[in-house]
This record gives structure tokens, sequence and C-alpha cells, in this order.
């Protein structure tokens, strides 16, 4: 071929690497909120890597879906959460922790806000209560968030969730169940919640919130802890909580 032929042939292999290795543009998500139903958003899209949010999250999706009343949706970005669209929702779900990066930024926090103190939902699940580490106030709209100068939760294994509250909408007649999951023992804040279930931990033998309620301006939030995994959300205990927590947080 010769010395020049190489040289050429050389040059467009490089050129053509490195064109293979750029970033496909990524589709913008789809926030327009169905007609009729409650309309849930899943947001996710980023967690610490032992969470399998790509696994859960469409599990979790399923489990609210069992309820007809419910249009579900998932999107895997949560700087979704700055779009105006996100108020046509009735209902949002963290389902991400942004691990090792900044959480969505200042239009985000500010429109999640005006969200829920308008008079929407939402739902926080199990390691959602880490997200926004670099933002104080984020304790005020979830209630209670992790530490993570505190003991993070039991070894993983099967224990009881308790119910705290038998008279409250979520909790009324539903029974005490067992789980495999995390029992998290790693949260903070002051900010005044409604804890509706519990659970004992077996290396302190304190009992800890897993499930808790508050009020944000006219919204209203509910947080779980539970949901390390697929076999976590796949307990019937969880599905029925969630369902009635969303049913809750839109008001029904």
């Amino acid at each position: 071929m010769g010395r020049l032929g190489s040289l050429i042939v050389l040059t467009a292999m490089v050129a053509m690497g490195a064109g293979a290795a750029e970033p496909l543009p990524q589709p913008a998500a789809d926030l327009d909120a169905p007609t009729g139903g409650t309309r849930v958003l899943i947001v996710t899209g980023i967690d610490y890597p032992g969470h399998p949010w790509k696994k859960t999250a469409p599990v979790l999706k399923q489990i609210l879906e069992k309820d007809a009343r419910f249009k579900v949706r998932i999107v895997e970005d949560p700087d979704a959460l700055a779009s105006p669209k996100l108020h046509g929702w009735d209902v949002v779900v963290i389902h991400f922790m942004n691990w090792q990066k900044p959480g969505p930024g200042e239009a985000a926090r500010e429109n999640l806000k005006k969200f829920v103190a308008g008079g929407k939902g939402m739902i926080m699940t199990h390691f959602a209560c880490g997200a926004w580490q670099e933002w104080p106030e984020f304790v005020q709209l979830a209630g209670r968030v992790w530490d993570p100068k505190l003991r993070g939760h039991d070894p993983h294994g099967k224990f009881r969730v308790e119910i705290a509250d038998a008279d409250h909408p979520i909790t009324k007649g539903l029974e005490p169940f067992d789980t495999t999951d995390e029992l998290y023992t790693c949260l903070t804040g002051d900010t005044k919640i409604h804890v509706v279930m519990k659970a004992t931990s077996k290396v302190d033998k304190k009992d800890y919130p897993m499930a808790f309620v508050l009020d944000y301006g006219k919204g209203r939030v509910f947080q779980t802890v539970l949901g390390h995994d697929e076999v976590a959300y796949g307990s019937p205990g969880v599905g029925d909580l969630l369902r009635r927590a969303c049913a809750w947080a839109a008001g029904l």
C-alpha cells in the first residue's frame, strides 16, 4: 500500500472511531400527561449502583397500575422535574438518588416545590431520601433525609413491617407484613411528619419509620424507605401500601 496510503487509512480509521465515540442525541422526555385518570409520573434514571433502578422502576409502574385509576409513565431523567409540563400530572414519584453528582438544579427544585405546594402529590421510595445532598431545604419537602454519618441500615434480610397508625387513610384496614429489604436507620430531620408504618431493628432493637406522610403547602407527601430491589417491591404488602399511598397523595 505504501507509507502514504497506510497513513491515510489509519487517519480514516481514527476519525471513524472518534465519530463512533460521540454520544448520540437523546430524545426529549415525554412529559405530555395522558388524558383522564390519575396521572402518575415516576422520575428515575440514576441511583447508588446497588439499587437497580432500571429493574425496579418498571416493577413500581406495574404495582401502581394494578389500580385502574392510575395512568403511570416513567421518565429516566431527573432534570425533567424542571419542565412546566410537570404540572399536568397529579403525582410525581421520586425514584432516584443522584449518586456522586449534583441533583437537578434550581429550576427543577423550584418547580417541584411549586408542584407540591400547589396541591399535587409526591411519593418518595427507598434511597430517594438521599437525593439532593447539596440542597438543605430538601428536608422540608421530604420530611426526612439520608444522613451518611448515621448507621445506614440493618443487614439486608427479612423483617416485619408494623402499622404505626391504624386509622390513617393509607393504613386503615392494611395488615402488617413481612418483607425482604433494607431496614433503614439513617434518616434525619426535624420537619413535622406523621409515621404510618414502622419496623424494629434487629441490631439495636429500636423502632424506625418505614413510611410517613406530611403536608407541604396544599400538597401531600408520602415517603417510604422500602424498595431496595425487585424482590422488595414484589412483596404484596409493599404493593398495597404504595397503591394506597398514591391514592392518598392524589387526594382520591
